[in-house]
């Protein structure tokens, strides 16, 4: 499990691609600072596994499924990607729950400046909208945000010059593809009120003590 805060900002030194796959590696200091063959990194918010290491970078497997639902499959030697490690058992929750596993993409849409906040707009498709809410939380490229607004076809967060200085979002332009995730919690609530799993009914709620 992540939190959303970004621990350091890496670069991507060889993308060796597969068919449908790719091994993504990736030079960075601090957060090698502890690493072991196996642990969690989330590269832009994308939860992958160490497979090797070294030199002052790590490799991690990207499956086909994981190339499909982020946009990892698009970077390059050069690019900057989020890290953040797994958090630990005794680490502070600084941001929210944040599993690495990407509902899916956006495209920024437009960026303005606003005192000393950046507003960044991004349309996602409707399926993913569903989940966002005003004042709740999204993971975008791995970072632990509030949602500002909601429309039908976007939405936006507001970034202050912390985030803007530790993470890669401000160096995206319109047009530019970001992973999302949606807050988990939406998903789970979803699935137990909906029609297969019996819904929302009196005798669900008589049997958990709501009635």
């Amino acid at each position: 499990m992540f939190t959303g805060i970004i621990e350091e900002i890496g670069t991507v030194q060889h993308v060796r691609q597969g068919t449908a796959s790719c091994v993504l590696t990736v030079a960075a200091e601090k957060i090698l600072s502890d690493v072991k063959i196996g642990d969690s990194i989330a590269v832009n918010g994308t939860c992958l596994t160490v497979c090797r290491f070294g030199g002052g970078s790590f490799s991690a497997d990207v499956m086909p499924e994981t190339m499909r639902r982020t946009d990892l499959g698009k970077l390059a030697p050069g690019s900057e990607v989020n890290l953040e490690r797994a958090m630990p058992a005794n680490g502070r929750f600084g941001g929210h729950i944040v599993s690495g596993h990407i509902d899916g993409t956006g495209t920024i849409r437009m960026l303005r400046q606003e005192d000393n906040a950046v507003w960044v707009t991004i349309t996602a498709a409707p399926d993913l909208l569903r989940y966002i809410v005003e004042k709740g939380s999204i993971a975008i490229d791995g970072i632990s945000l509030t949602v500002a607004a909601v429309t039908a076809r976007d939405f936006s967060v507001s970034i202050i010059p912390h985030t803007a200085a530790e993470t890669t979002l401000l160096h995206r332009k319109p047009g530019d593809i970001v992973n999302l995730e949606c807050d988990i919690l939406a998903k789970y609530v979803e699935k137990l009120c909906s029609p297969k799993s019996g819904g929302v009914t009196p005798q669900l709620l008589a049997e958990h003590g709501y009635l």
